[in-house]
């Protein structure tokens, strides 16, 4: 069997054959046979001539037959294959790109963009979306505030930079009261509104180790509440919606791997690092089966698209799902998504 299959080796029969077995089985999700592909091809050939080019195709590691039925799958070399050399996009319609471009748009702090972006990817495609936190560089801090809730939990709000709104509930070792949780967002929006986060907590870590014997009440909560807010601390992360689509899918539904997989999606380290990787590349990158790495995603593709303002790339987003997702309209999708994400974080600043 052949190591790697190149396109340019293969005949003009058997990529016509092998596209249209892809591209039936996407739709489908059954074995497709001999007899479906004469008729999806549209080509003049006896099933006994497609069985012979179908052999060559399995041959070359392309397509595999999944038991003993006579119909063939592809594999992911095959996916591949299609992908780079026979796939043919479908552009998405005025109406999908106005319907993103709109719902972006209307949300009003990045971390909703966020949101309604990967909620916005998987309810289009239905597979899981995700996009990944942007990279920022310096972050201000311009205003804090705290509230109490049940169970020695605060609620944090920080505006950073303007117009980025951050929400953390936060765990404390006492209740604090409204009174003392305003008094530590007065001191904080008074002394350090403006400056840049990393500063703000090393301030006032430095400034209290100095002064614990005089410390006031007031600094042991702003120390508290500073500490569990890690200001300064950037955090690598990504939201994803949708993942539970990825069960109506047969080829997901082994329980054992949905489960690795759900488990890699709470865990995040994996998909992180993937994205990573699709950060070093520039637009659409594509990673089919083994080739992310990971063993959870073995049986997924993760179609990805860095996204980027003024010229400065800041993340990534993309869709998880099935080897046998439909290529031709989930990358477009993600394509044009990623340009639409880019505008609308460039309107912000």
């Amino acid at each position: 069997m052949s190591e790697k299959a190149d396109f340019n080796e293969l005949t003009e029969r058997q990529q016509h054959l092998l596209r249209a077995l892809v591209e039936h089985y996407i739709s489908d999700g059954q074995p497709v046979g001999s007899r479906t592909l004469v008729k999806e091809s549209g080509l003049s050939l006896s099933a006994a001539t497609v069985r012979n080019v179908m052999a060559d195709l399995e041959d070359l590691g392309l397509i595999k037959s999944p038991h003993t039925s006579a119909g063939r799958i592809p594999t992911n070399k095959g996916y591949r294959l299609f992908v780079d050399s026979l796939l043919t996009v479908e552009k998405p319609t005025q109406e999908e790109v106005e319907r993103i471009c709109n719902r972006i748009e209307a949300e009003d702090n990045i971390q909703a963009i966020l949101d309604k972006t990967s909620s916005l990817l998987s309810e289009v495609t239905q597979l899981a979306g995700l996009v990944m936190v942007p990279r920022i560089e310096a972050q201000s801090l311009r205003h804090v505030e705290f509230l109490p809730l049940s169970e020695n939990r605060v609620l944090a709000i920080l505006v950073i930079n303007d117009k980025d709104v951050q929400n953390k509930v936060i765990h404390t070792r006492r209740p604090y009261t409204s009174s003392e949780l305003e008094q530590a967002a007065n001191y904080l929006n008074q002394v350090f509104a403006g400056r840049d986060l990393s500063s703000v907590r090393s301030h006032i870590l430095n400034e209290m180790s100095e002064a614990r014997e005089q410390m006031t009440q007031l600094m042991a909560t702003v120390i508290e509440m500073t500490n569990a807010l890690d200001l300064g601390k950037q955090q690598q992360d990504y939201v994803i919606a949708g993942q539970t689509n990825l069960m109506g899918y047969d080829q997901m539904a082994d329980l054992d791997k949905l489960r690795q997989l759900f488990e890699a999606f709470n865990q995040k380290q994996d998909i992180l690092h993937l994205l990573d990787q699709a950060l070093e590349g520039q637009g659409i990158q594509l990673f089919i089966g083994e080739e992310s790495g990971y063993e959870a995603l073995e049986d997924c593709s993760i179609v990805t698209s860095t996204y980027e303002s003024d010229g400065e790339i800041l993340g990534v987003l993309g869709i998880i799902g099935p080897t046998r997702m439909p290529y031709k309209k989930v990358i477009p999708i993600v394509d044009v998504t990623a340009k639409i994400l880019g505008s609308a974080l460039k309107s912000m600043s």
